[in-house]
């Protein structure tokens, strides 16, 4: 129990306190298992102080120093810490329900097993705090500092880290269910095997080593990270607890393999995507807008999809990327080369990788050619031959027989090969 003489001093205020502890530098507090409940403390000198099982409930500690002191198994239920000195304080095992602790210093702390529920922590130092096992359910941790800190199967179900720094944070292990993790900064963190269920991860840093491996994943929300080449995201588990296990080795993309999986209506665009869909390429003036919007309409008359990539501006890095994109998704392509101004340059990079996407060049006659265009037909079979016209309108009559029913021809057989799927 705590030392009655102790106790007698600090009831008197923390003027007589602070006072008694600048002339007794020597005596270390023992306040162990005192009720100090509601006690007015702010600015109080309680540094190395013996406080284990104490109960300062409601207690108002603000900057009060209690670096180094012994916390264990304290009540700080609703405490008010702002701003607080805990450094490298033991509040193993401590209760600190809805506690106060924003702007409280809480550096080398160690916070193992403590209780940590709708505590407010917003803008704390926790940087190499020791919370392995703490329970922060719910707690408000955004704008705090907890870099390097060991959160080693902490419990942070639900809470709240917008904008905190977990720089090189140990997090292995954690139960991050439904936690808000936007604006984060977890690089170099440690997350293997973490529970990151329905987590929310938009603009969140995960570089420089950062490790999710085997975390769980399970509707995840994730947007606008920032990976790197270094980022591990192995095995990471997308399906529920009630569900087989299913991995994926890339965060960004584990979203939309789950709803591949599981929504029909998700597969059924896909497939209408890769079966209906007409890539068609060109530069196309205002004089030969009719040509375009015939090519259209003899493709909806087939209930195929036109998507139209109009170089009317120069090509640039970003364009060749989408191009392929959607030549990939597309039943086959429409390379319009009468104006080959960058054309060319889209076809040369798609159409090593179209092994199942037929591509059909169409080209005015006596326009500019394309010398590489025959090395392209003669190195893969599915370019088709140059289909030329004299004119618009003979464009137009021969689009069903010359153009899209060759291509359609095409694409059955190229997909019908064994082992050849779209894309």
């Amino acid at each position: 129990m705590a030392d009655p003489e102790h106790l007698k001093i600090i009831q008197q205020g923390v003027e007589v306190w602070n006072e008694w502890r600048g002339k007794n530098r020597d005596v270390r507090p023992d306040l162990v298992g005192a009720d100090l409940r509601e006690a007015s403390l702010s600015g109080a000198d309680l540094s190395v102080a013996d406080l284990s099982v104490a109960d300062l409930s409601g207690a108002f500690l603000y900057k009060a120093n209690l670096s180094g002191a012994d916390l264990r198994e304290a009540s700080l239920s609703e405490t008010y810490l702002t701003s607080a000195v805990l450094k490298q304080a033991d509040l193993r095992e401590a209760y600190l329900h809805k506690a106060d602790l924003r702007g409280a210093d809480l550096n080398q702390a160690d916070l193992r097993g403590a209780t940590l529920i709708e505590t407010l922590i917003s803008g704390a130092v926790l940087n190499g705090a020791n919370l392995s096992g703490a329970d922060l359910r719910e707690a408000e941790l955004s704008g705090a500092d907890l870099s390097a800190a060991v959160l080693t199967r902490a419990v942070l179900t639900r809470a709240v880290l917008t904008g905190a720094v977990l720089y090189g944070a140990d997090l292995s292990g954690a139960d991050l269910n439904g936690a808000n993790l936007s604006g984060a900064n977890l690089s170099r963190a440690d997350l293997r095997e973490a529970d990151l269920t329905q987590a929310v991860l938009v603009g969140t840093r995960l570089a420089e080593g950062a490790n999710l491996s085997r975390c769980k994943i399970f509707g995840v929300s994730a947007w606008r990270l920032e990976l790197d080449d270094t980022t591990e995201q192995a095995d990471l588990i997308i399906t529920g607890e009630d569900e087989p296990v299913v991995t994926v080795d890339n965060l960004e993309v584990a979203q939309f393999i789950y709803l591949l999986l599981h929504n029909e209506k998700i597969r059924d665009v896909i497939d209408a995507i890769t079966s209906k869909v007409v890539l068609i390429l060109g530069r196309f003036g205002d004089e030969r807008k009719a040509v375009l919007d015939e090519i259209r309409e003899a493709l909806r008359h087939r209930d195929l999809t036109p998507v139209l990539v109009d170089f009317d501006k120069p090509a640039s890095k970003d364009v060749t990327g989408a191009v392929e994109t959607l030549a990939r998704m597309a039943r086959f392509v429409i390379a319009d080369l009468t104006d080959p101004s960058s054309v060319p340059h889209e076809l040369a990079t798609i159409i090593p990788f179209m092994r199942t996407t037929p591509i059909i060049p169409i080209r005015l006659k006596g326009a500019g050619g394309y010398s590489m265009f025959d090395d392209l037909e003669r190195s893969y079979p599915w370019v088709l031959p140059k289909y030329e016209y004299a004119e618009p309108a003979a464009l137009i009559a021969a689009l069903e027989k010359d153009v899209i029913g060759p291509a359609q021809a095409k694409a059955e057989e190229l997909r019908s090969e064994p082992g050849m799927s779209p894309g």
